[in-house]
């Protein structure tokens, strides 16, 4: 067992800097993995100054690699969901960044059920490190005291190039899920809080021309949601479209790389120089307007055609999905020419509706 420091992390001159200076924000990062957890394999003082000059991450990166011995850090499988973590770095990191740059915001607080597991599921946007989960997390630990546990790609646990950004094990330590079938139902199964985005990578990676276009969900939540009998939250979000803007999704480039995309932006000239942008994004205004509780188990055609014991169909599940994926795309059409200032189905709801925002 990790014992914690007796002092929580606080800010020096050079942390607040590197809030407000883009490049310092991985510095962040792993300053305060290292102030709670032991990595001596991780960034030290000569490297962290070396990202904030333009092309200075290449120099730390060698320097780092001839540290370590010619070799990569190493990868640490076995790491468990550590909440007295994931509260300390809510609290420390994201709390500041999620309030005063992306300025969370969490409307109609009424459709959170009181207690029990539940999906939150929601449309996923940006091309960037996913913001729009990390702040939703971060809002709904605020307000109901949840540890939210994210699914998350596989690129976040092993990719060979990650392991150069953020400190190994982190990911894990931070409650997310491997995005893969055989986990995905065992934090399921667990009576997991799960964050999930239906739409998978495929909406992260649609780009900018389809930003408000909801693509195809993945039935296989509304399968566990009806066999674990986990009710499912909807979420739209708006905001998280412009994390990244003008931005192409290059999928040769993605291929070759082994990533499930690669963004090609006017800002790509700015990552180029400091690499260590690529947990920055650009400053939003991040608003989740919770929808009302979705429970797939009551809904036609499964309450008329299957009976309780028997496995619903892949076509039934395919047409749930796409019902729940209509109806949230209507939400957020709602929602936008409400922001425009045209008239929405139900005037003044949304202002009525109670809203909690980062704190």
């Amino acid at each position: 067992m990790l014992i914690y420091p007796l002092q929580p992390y606080r800010f020096s001159w050079f942390d607040w800097f590197c809030l407000w200076y883009p490049p310092g924000w991985l510095i962040l990062f792993n300053r305060h993995w290292q102030h709670y957890k032991p990595d001596p394999e991780g960034w030290i003082w000569l490297e962290y100054m070396l990202f904030l000059l333009p092309g200075g991450f290449y120099l730390a990166l060698a320097i780092r690699w001839l540290r370590l011995g010619g070799r990569s850090p190493t990868s640490q499988v076995a790491i468990d969901p550590d909440p007295d973590y994931q509260q300390a770095f809510r609290a420390e990191i994201l709390s500041p960044i999620v309030q005063h740059y992306f300025r969370g915001e969490l409307h109609h607080l009424e459709h959170l059920p009181d207690s029990g597991s539940v999906i939150i599921a929601m449309n996923h946007a940006g091309m960037c490190f996913p913001w729009d989960f990390v702040g939703l997390t971060l809002l709904l630990s605020q307000h109901k005291g949840w540890c939210v546990q994210p699914l998350a790609h596989p690129l976040f646990f092993d990719h060979p190039w990650l392991r150069w950004w953020l400190p190994s094990g982190w990911a894990q330590a931070l409650g997310g899920v491997r995005a893969e079938a055989q986990h995905f139902e065992a934090a399921i199964a667990q009576k997991t809080i799960l964050l999930y985005a239906p739409e998978g990578w495929r909406g992260l990676a649609k780009g900018w021309q389809q930003r408000y276009q909801l693509t195809q969900f993945d039935p296989s939540f509304v399968r566990l949601s009806i066999r674990y009998q986990t009710p499912v939250v909807p979420v739209a979000c708006l905001g998280s479209e412009a994390l990244h803007p003008f931005t192409l999704n290059i999928k040769p480039l993605a291929r070759w790389l082994k990533l499930p995309m690669f963004p090609l932006s006017p800002l790509m000239l700015a990552f180029i120089l400091f690499p260590s942008m690529g947990v920055w994004a650009m400053r939003s205004r991040l608003r989740y307007y919770l929808q009302p509780i979705w429970q797939p188990w009551v809904q036609p055609p499964i309450a008329i055609t299957t009976a309780p014991q028997l496995a619903p169909k892949r076509a039934m599940i395919m047409q749930l999905a796409e019902d729940l994926r209509s109806r949230l795309q209507t939400a957020i059409c709602d929602l936008r020419q409400s922001r425009l200032g045209k008239p929405s189905a139900n005037p003044g709801q949304e202002a009525e509706a109670p809203t909690i925002h980062g704190s």
